[in-house]
C-alpha cells in the first residue's frame, strides 16, 4: 500500500509521520501524471504545488481552516488529499470533478476560482466576516506570481492591508516575479523573521526614533525604505503586510516548519514561496508552458497523442493577422498572458515592437488598445471569450462610446469544453449585442474568419469576431482576404417549408440537418447569419413574409443572443420562430462533443427538436 493509500482526507495526512511525506509527494505527482496523460489537464502549475499542498493541509485545520486558491489550476492536489482521489480519474470529464475548486464539489473548497486574481479579495471577505462572528480560524490565499499581474489582486493586497486583520497570502512564485533569492542566508533570513527577533528589534527601533523630534519619523521613513535594497518583499510591507521569504517551495520540512510559526501571526502576512512549473517530470520541466494546460500525452516521451485533422480557428487567426500586418504597420497585436493560447507567438517573432502581453489584465488591455486607437492604430485583442467578460466596462465606455477602431479577436467562444463553467465562452454575443457602435461577427468556416478579420482591419469602428475552440472543416483558404459587406448574410440554400439562420460554427451542423430534412421531403432553406450585430434585416424580413417558419441555432445562451435579435425584428410579423441555443445556466465541463449532445447542439439532436417543432407548429 502507498502513503496515499492512506490517506482519504486531511487528518488522515496529519497522522502521517514527516518523514514519509517526500514519498506521499511522488505518490500524487505519479497519479496526476498518468491521469493527465490519458484525459488531459493543467499538469504544469499542480506538480509545482505538492509539497506547498501537503504541507498546508498538514499544519492547518482544515475544512475549518480556509484555503483560497488562484487560480485553481494548481489546486489538483489539494484535490487528491481531500477526498478526491478516487474521482480523480473523472477529472473535468461530464459528470466528474472539476478543473478547478468547487464550493458544490468539497467542503475543503472554501471557494471557486476559474479565473485569476481574486483570492486575496475572497480571503479578506472570510477573515472579516470571521472577526465579526467572533469565530477562530485561518484564512490562507494561495496566489500564483501569475495572479499579481492582475489590478485585482493588487486592490485585495491594498484592502487587506489596510484592514489590518489576521490573514496569510501564499505568493506561490514559479516565474521570476521577485528575483530568486533561495539559499542558506534567504532561509535564514525568514526564520529570523518568523522567530520574532525582527519584529522586537523593528519596535525598539521605532519607540527610539519616536523620540527625537522632528528627524525621527524622517529618519524611520527612509530606514524602511533602505530596506528594500535587502528585502524583495518591500512592496508588500509598504501595503500593510508583514513579509516573510523567498523559501523553498520543495522543502517540505521547511514549509510546515514556516507555516507553523506563520499561522499564528497577527495581521496580514505576506509569506514568498519559490516553486517550479512542471516538478518531478522531466518534459513538463522542460517545457512548463506546452504543460500548463494539455490533452492527451505519452508520459514515456510527453509528445502529444493526437494532432488535428485540419488547421485549428486559433492558427488561421495567427497566420491571417500576421499577414495583415505585413500589409499595414499600423496593425497591432494585444493579449492578455495568453500569447499561446491566442496563436499571437508568430506575431510576437514577426512584429516583436508591434505585441504586447499585458498579462492577466483584460481591462488594462482593452484601454490600452482604446489609447492605441485614439492614436492611429489598428489594435487586435485577442482574448478567450471567458475572459473577455472580464473587461466589459472597458469595451462600452473607453472603446464603443468613443467608437474606436479596436478589434476584438474572441477565441474559445461557444462551448470550450473541460474546463467547465468558469471558462465556457456562452455569453459575449449577449452582452455584445447590447452595446452601440460595435460589429460583431461568426464565422462558418476558416475562410470566413480570414475574410472577417480582413474586414475589421479595413473598418475603422469597434470589431468583435468570435469563433471556436478547436479545428476548422477543411476549407480552402482565399489566396487574398475578402472584404465583406457588412451587415450582410450569406444565403446558403434555397427552402419552401422552413429556414434555419445559423450562427458560426453551427452553420455545418445546419447543413447536415438539411441533408436530413432532404430525405423526408421537407424544404429547409439555410442562412450563414455572419453579422450578429447589425442584423442582415432585409433578409430576415423578406424570408420570414415567404416561409412564416424560421430557426435559430447559436452556441450562446438563448437570452439576448442573435435569436432573440431575430425575435425582437420579428416582433410585428406573422411568422413563427424556434430559438436553438444554450439554457440560461452555466454549463458544466467535459467533452464538447458531450455537451453539444446534452444541450442539443449536435445535427442529430438539432434535426430532433426542430422536427418535433414543426410537427406542433402545423
Amino acid at each position: 500500500m502507498s502513503v496515499l493509500d492512506k490517506i482519504d482526507k486531511p487528518s488522515d495526512l496529519r497522522l502521517i509521520k514527516k518523514e514519509l511525506l517526500p514519498e506521499l509527494a511522488n505518490d500524487i505527482r505519479k497519479l496526476m501524471i498518468s491521469t493527465v496523460s490519458e484525459i488531459g489537464g493543467h499538469l504544469a502549475p499542480s506538480l509545482g504545488t505538492v509539497e506547498l499542498t501537503i504541507a498546508l493541509h498538514y499544519v492547518l485545520n482544515t475544512p475549518k481552516d480556509k484555503i483560497v486558491w488562484d487560480v485553481g489550476h494548481q489546486a489538483y492536489p489539494h484535490k487528491i488529499i481531500t477526498g478526491r482521489r478516487e474521482q480523480f480519474k473523472t477529472l473535468r470529464q461530464i459528470d466528474g470533478i472539476s478543473g478547478f475548486p468547487r464550493i458544490s464539489e468539497s467542503e475543503y473548497d472554501a471557494f471557486g476560482t476559474g479565473h485569476s486574481s481574486t483570492a486575496i479579495s475572497a480571503a479578506l471577505g472570510f477573515a472579516v466576516a470571521r472577526d465579526m462572528n467572533n469565530e477562530d480560524y485561518k484564512v490562507v490565499a494561495v496566489v500564483g506570481d501569475g495572479a499579481m499581474t492582475g489590478g485585482l489582486a493588487y486592490e485585495g493586497l491594498l484592502n487587506s492591508g489596510h484592514s489590518g486583520t489576521d490573514m496569510l497570502v501564499i505568493l506561490n512564485d514559479n516565474e521570476m516575479f521577485i528575483s530568486h533569492r533561495v539559499g542558506a542566508l534567504a532561509a535564514y533570513l525568514t526564520k529570523l523573521l518568523t522567530g520574532g527577533l525582527y519584529s522586537r528589534l523593528y519596535k525598539r527601533v521605532e519607540r527610539f526614533l519616536s523620540r527625537i523630534h522632528f528627524w525621527g519619523s524622517q529618519i524611520m521613513r527612509v530606514a524602511k525604505r533602505f530596506r528594500v535594497l535587502l528585502f524583495p518583499g518591500m512592496l508588500f510591507e509598504e501595503m500593510g503586510f508583514a513579509y516573510l521569504g523567498p523559501i523553498d517551495g520543495h522543502d517540505i520540512n521547511k514549509l510546515i516548519e514556516i507555516l507553523t510559526k506563520v499561522k499564528d501571526l497577527k495581521g496580514p502576512v505576506l509569506l514568498h514561496v519559490i516553486t517550479k512549473k512542471g516538478k518531478g517530470y522531466e518534459p513538463a520541466e522542460e517545457n512548463a508552458t506546452a504543460f500548463h494546460g494539455v490533452g492527451k500525452f505519452n508520459v514515456i516521451t510527453g509528445e502529444p497523442l493526437s494532432e488535428p485533422k485540419y488547421p485549428t480557428y486559433t492558427k488561421i487567426f495567427s497566420q491571417t493577422l500576421v499577414k495583415l500586418a505585413e500589409m499595414d504597420s499600423k496593425v497591432v497585436a494585444i493579449t492578455a498572458a495568453m500569447a499561446d493560447g491566442t496563436g499571437l507567438t508568430n506575431f510576437q517573432k514577426e512584429f516583436p515592437k508591434r505585441f504586447f502581453d499585458v498579462g492577466i489584465a483584460e481591462g488594462h488591455a482593452v484601454n490600452f488598445a482604446a489609447g492605441l486607437a485614439r492614436a492611429g492604430y489598428k489594435p487586435v485583442v485577442a482574448l478567450y471569450s471567458t475572459f473577455l467578460q472580464r473587461a466589459i466596462d472597458e469595451i462600452i465606455h473607453d472603446v464603443c462610446l468613443q467608437n474606436l477602431p479596436v478589434i476584438f479577436a474572441i477565441d474559445r467562444a461557444g462551448i470550450v469544453g473541460e474546463d467547465g463553467a468558469t471558462h465556457q465562452g456562452a455569453f459575449d454575443l449577449t452582452f455584445l449585442r447590447m452595446i452601440p457602435n460595435i460589429v460583431v461577427m461568426a464565422p462558418s468556416n476558416e475562410n470566413e474568419l480570414q475574410n472577417m478579420l480582413a474586414t475589421a482591419v479595413n473598418l475603422n469602428k469597434p470589431v468583435a469576431i468570435r469563433y471556436p475552440r478547436g479545428e476548422g472543416i477543411g476549407v480552402k483558404l482565399d489566396i487574398e482576404p475578402q472584404i465583406l459587406e457588412i451587415g450582410k448574410s450569406k444565403l446558403i440554400m434555397e427552402g419552401k417549408d422552413v429556414y434555419i439562420f445559423a450562427v458560426g460554427n453551427m452553420v455545418n451542423s445546419a447543413l447536415k440537418v438539411s441533408e436530413k430534412f432532404k430525405a423526408e421531403d421537407i424544404s429547409c432553406g439555410i442562412v450563414d447569419a455572419r453579422f450578429i450585430k447589425p442584423l442582415d434585416v432585409n433578409l430576415i424580413k423578406e424570408i420570414a413574409r415567404k416561409v412564416k417558419k424560421i430557426v435559430t441555432i447559436e452556441e450562446n445562451v438563448i437570452s439576448g443572443g442573435y435569436g432573440s435579435a431575430v425575435c425582437e425584428l420579428l416582433k410585428d410579423e406573422d411568422v413563427k420562430i424556434k430559438i436553438i441555443g444554450l439554457p440560461d445556466k452555466f454549463i458544466e465541463h467535459g467533452k464538447q462533443s458531450d455537451i453539444r449532445k446534452k444541450y442539443g447542439l449536435t445535427e442529430d439532436t438539432i434535426y430532433s427538436n426542430i422536427k418535433e417543432w414543426l410537427k406542433k407548429s402545423d
